[in-house]
């Protein structure tokens, strides 16, 4: 079979979440996930209970959507492909809502379901993966667990520790407010057509009690000290601080990736917005 063109992923579906041919739009990122064995294993991660608010982004072919449909009963989903957002309506016990997701209120959809946290999951298009995870962000309110299957470097990103080469704004970004974890390598044979990097799925666990902060003030902060990852803060935060007339015991001789995540946030909490 041509790579892309697909059919319904999941055999034991019995009619139900049968899609039709659909050729993979790469403007769309799409690269559609066809392992069962790494579906399965994704579901079990996820562990959907019945009654649970969910929503699903970027549905596809349903190769997600089915297993988690018949685990909650009901499942709101987010795609933007026109073509299959128009097969997903046909079939119960799903919401479809075609949009971008970068458009999507969460909030309001939150309270649209009645539900005070909504589960997030999801393959997201890798090429915007990093604002979707952003936009998510301004409504981690309402978000109980977020699982996402992304590029396994994101996933490296999000996860690292200071003093390591992966460890940058994206990990500060996310872990002043998540507690994150890896749980699943997927390769690219999982996928067709298979795309040009490893994957993994990240489960992200909003904190119950995370720091009071500017988010805009600590997102400029951390944008400006890895502006120049390779040279001392001095260089790069050093003059931005200067610039706020701060003045602070804040160790300056150190590289942007031996700061802590707590560290950042404690010196954003110290300068006036």
């Amino acid at each position: 079979m041509d790579a892309r063109l697909l059919k319904c992923v999941r055999r034991r579906c019995n009619g139900q979440f049968v899609m039709r041919q659909h050729i993979a739009r790469k403007r769309f990122g799409q690269h559609f996930l066809t392992d069962g064995g790494i579906i399965d294993a994704i579901v079990e991660a996820i562990d959907p209970r019945a009654g649970q608010a969910m929503v699903e982004i970027g549905p596809g072919l349903a190769a997600l959507t089915q297993p988690l449909v018949e685990r909650l009963g009901a499942l709101t989903v987010i795609e933007l492909d026109r073509d299959l957002a128009q097969q997903l309506r046909a079939h119960a016990h799903l919401s479809v809502l075609e949009s971008d997701v970068l458009k999507v209120d969460f909030t309001q959809l939150a309270k649209a379901q009645n539900a005070i946290k909504v589960r997030v999951v999801g393959n997201l298009p890798y090429n915007i993966s990093t604002p979707i995870l952003f936009h998510l962000l301004n409504h981690v309110a309402v978000v109980q667990d977020q699982h996402f299957m992304l590029q396994k470097e994101v996933v490296d990103r999000m996860v690292a520790r200071p003093a390591t080469s992966a460890y940058g704004r994206l990990s500060v970004m996310l872990q002043w407010r998540y507690a994150m974890e890896s749980v699943l390598f997927v390769p690219p044979e999982s996928f067709a057509p298979p795309p040009r990097v490893d994957s993994a799925v990240v489960r992200m666990l909003p904190r119950n009690e995370p720091p009071s902060v500017n988010l805009p003030l600590l997102s400029e902060l951390v944008q400006v000290a890895f502006s120049q990852r390779r040279k001392l803060l001095r260089h790069s935060l050093g003059r931005w601080l200067e610039a706020k007339n701060f003045s602070s015991s804040f160790d300056l001789q150190r590289r942007a990736e031996e700061v802590s995540v707590a560290e950042y946030v404690t010196l954003a909490q110290a300068i006036l917005p």
